[in-house]
């Protein structure tokens, strides 16, 4: 494991690091041995409160907000240098954290965080405004600026990514933030405190708060000096914030939960759908709101599918995230591992079928749970209906096209939806339809900082990613100028 290069036990603010106002401190866990590793820095509502401060000074008084889109652009694409430079230490901080294998959090977290940065340093070249005919004798056109101070609070499941969703378009739209990652896994939002220090990022400008939900999210969320909040975490939690963000008129995003359907057709290339379906389902260990945790099958195909995933899912490597072989880790804590458990008992209750898995695996003191498939459930069940946030699979047959489309729509959540097909009529025809707001179609998880993701229905508004996401941390202002 590589040394950190910072205390991971103070907070950053207004460019220092420093403890939190009352000395508290927080464990944090190894879910791999289920064992504590260090402690951070648990910051009270003080805490917060100076971090806002130090924002609002940075945005108030400070050069960011004044630099042009090019000079934030340059910094933010030093960012993404550093970021590749020490990709093997926030590789090992995710796995250390979260449980991520580690050669996931390699390529996966760490390639598109730096990603991240890169696409929105060079948006930051091409800000720009708009000219504006108008019915009177004048010139009108527009400027596009920053809010002001932005709250972005992320959470357990993605640290690095997550927040580089969120700190990334913020920045270059020129606002200051203060971020306060999951309390679980606060590591890498730490360690990138650093590197955006040392990138150039001027002091003041990107605030790190580690803590708890109810203290210091909740300070955060009613702050009077934060302009934007930017959540992503649970639906339930997400109302409040956006609740909140609405009572006090400030603009919100909020990605919340998911409980994708994944539709396979009768005409799809199977071992393909396959490939997608398992990695829709088991990819960081199900801790994936826009994971494929309801697969669709077409009848004729059903039993030939759930066969293929009987034999292919318990070969499945589960394991230390350290060992580069592993595809599945942890959970990240035992009150997940519980969750889980809980749900697949649950289905048994509801006469559902394990297909395979169906148990915890003991491995380490750590939190593992076997990669599981359940056959046979009403679609009424909780344990479809519901987000389980663990590597389980619910299979459910469809006869019709327009069923397909029912079964797929018929739960609280609308953030991402597959479909497997070899029919390009019916893939578009059937995307359409699927209420979501992104569609993999024949593979699953195709992301990228210029395609914008996001949810309806209880899976939150607003968009992370794209122009659209950058387009959420600015305003824009319209100048008239009369010709007479």
């Amino acid at each position: 494991m590589t040394a950190f290069q910072i205390d991971p036990g103070q907070l950053f603010i207004g460019g220092q690091w420093r403890e939190a106002a009352d000395g508290a401190r927080t464990e944090v866990t190894d879910p791999s041995r289920g064992r504590p590793v260090t402690t951070v820095a648990e910051a009270s509502a003080d805490d917060v409160d100076a971090a806002v401060r130090a924002a609002r000074d940075a945005y108030d008084h400070g050069p960011w907000p004044r630099l042009t889109g090019r000079e934030r652009g340059r910094i933010l694409h030093r960012v993404a240098e550093l970021i590749r430079e020490e990709a093997d230490t926030l590789a090992e901080l995710e796995s250390l954290d979260v449980g991520k294998p580690i050669t996931l959090a390699r390529a996966v977290d760490v390639t598109n965080t730096a990603n991240d940065y890169e696409y929105y340093a060079a948006l930051a070249f091409s800000l720009d405004g708009a000219a504006r005919e108008t019915q009177h004798h004048a010139h009108a056109y527009t400027r596009r600026g920053p809010l002001g101070v932005v709250a972005a609070i992320t959470p357990f499941n993605f640290p690095l990514i997550l927040a580089g969703s969120k700190l990334a378009p913020a920045l270059a739209a020129g606002n200051t933030v203060v971020h306060k990652p999951a309390d679980e896994t606060p590591l890498s939002a730490l360690h990138m405190a650093g590197l955006l220090k040392r990138a150039g990022v001027p002091d003041g400008v990107v605030n790190v708060v580690t803590g708890t939900g109810p203290v210091a999210g909740e300070a955060l969320l009613r702050h009077p000096g934060i302009d934007k909040v930017a959540f992503t975490g649970s639906t339930q939690v997400g109302r409040h914030a956006a609740a909140l963000a609405g009572q006090a008129l400030k603009p919100v995003t909020v990605e919340l939960g998911g409980n994708a359907p994944h539709l396979v057709f009768e005409d799809a290339d199977l071992e393909k759908a396959v490939a997608a379906v398992i990695k829709g389902f088991v990819f960081n260990t199900g801790q994936f709101c826009m994971g494929g945790p309801r697969l669709l099958v077409a009848r004729p195909v059903l039993t030939t599918l759930l066969n293929i995933l009987a034999d292919a899912v318990p070969g499945i490597p589960v394991g230390d995230p350290r060992d580069p072989a592993t595809v599945v880790g942890p959970l990240a804590g035992e009150r997940h591992l519980r969750k889980v458990e809980e749900y697949v008992e649950l289905a048994r209750k509801d006469g559902g079928r394990i297909v395979c898995g169906g148990e915890r695996l003991d491995l380490d003191g750590g939190y593992y749970y076997k990669p599981t498939v359940i056959a046979g459930l009403p679609n009424d069940s909780r344990v479809i209906q519901e987000e389980i946030f663990g590597p389980v699979l619910t299979v459910q047959p469809f006869d019709t096209e327009d069923e397909a489309v029912a079964l797929a729509n018929s739960t609280p959540y609308g953030l991402a939806s597959g479909i497997q097909t070899g029919n390009l009529a019916r893939a578009h025809r059937v995307a359409e339809r699927l209420q979501a707001g992104i569609v993999w179609i024949n593979d699953w998880a195709m992301l990228d900082p210029a395609v914008p993701f996001g949810g309806v229905k209880d899976s939150g508004f607003g968009r992370e990613y794209g122009p659209e996401a950058l387009a959420s941390y600015q305003q824009t202002k319209s100048v008239v100028v009369s010709l007479d």
